[in-house]
């Protein structure tokens, strides 16, 4: 089995140092790279293509969650493991949205470390038990609170197409967004026209905005 290639980043020296030294006990594990910047990060990310990153969320200049946007959508080959000392509900679900296949406390011992980045390096999404069981009460809260919201009746593709409406983007834009084809978008957006009982482009804009749509998105 070839070792997985890792990236660290951590605005701390002694942390890099730190996971670098416990890491290179791991014969599977090769770091090639360190950074201390979300910027350098992804400069680094893109020159070495590792296959794992993992970087730390709060990251002075560009944020670590930034850094895993764009490492995604220009690595997508890439998995990133967010690591973080806090484990609140915000910050775990914007890496997820980020892309990051992998939130872990550093306050995890080492062999649970391993055992996260082995997973991701198997292409399984890793996550302390902790903040996954936050993350799928939030999901059903979430879910409930759309049950309930003036968007009940659409479904999830026809609330993404209509948020970005509500963002004055064009049939076109919204297909290049989501990838679809532009027909497919014009028939989403018929669909919420006749659910929501509105007219217009500016009508079910106006609708959008009046309900908080990114409040469930």
């Amino acid at each position: 089995m070839s070792k997985l290639r890792l990236l660290l980043v951590d605005d701390h020296e002694i942390v890099r140092i730190g996971l670098k030294t416990m890491l290179g006990r791991y014969v599977d594990f090769e770091v090639v790279d360190e950074a201390s910047t979300g910027q350098e990060a992804v400069r680094k990310t893109l020159a070495h293509r590792p296959d794992i990153v993992i970087m730390d969320v709060r990251l002075s200049g560009m944020s670590g969650i930034e850094a895993c946007k764009e490492i995604c959508a220009n690595a997508p080959s890439v998995k990133v493991i967010m690591l973080t000392s806090y484990g609140d509900d915000d910050t775990l679900f914007e890496s997820i949205a980020a892309g990051a296949s992998g939130y872990v406390l550093k306050q995890v011992g080492s062999d649970d470390l391993v055992k996260k980045i082995q997973e991701v390096g198997r292409g399984e999404a890793a996550a302390d038990p902790m903040t996954t069981s936050r993350m799928f009460a939030r999901m059903r809260e979430m879910a409930r609170k759309r049950e309930e919201s003036a968007f009940s009746q659409l479904t999830e593709q026809e609330l993404r197409v209509l948020a970005l409406l509500a963002e004055g983007k064009t049939n076109r834009e919204i297909a290049d967004t989501l990838v679809l084809g532009e027909g497919t978008v014009r028939n989403y957006v018929s669909s919420v026209f006749s659910k929501l009982h509105v007219n217009n482009r500016a009508e079910a804009a106006a609708y959008a905005a009046a309900h908080n749509i990114r409040d469930y998105m």
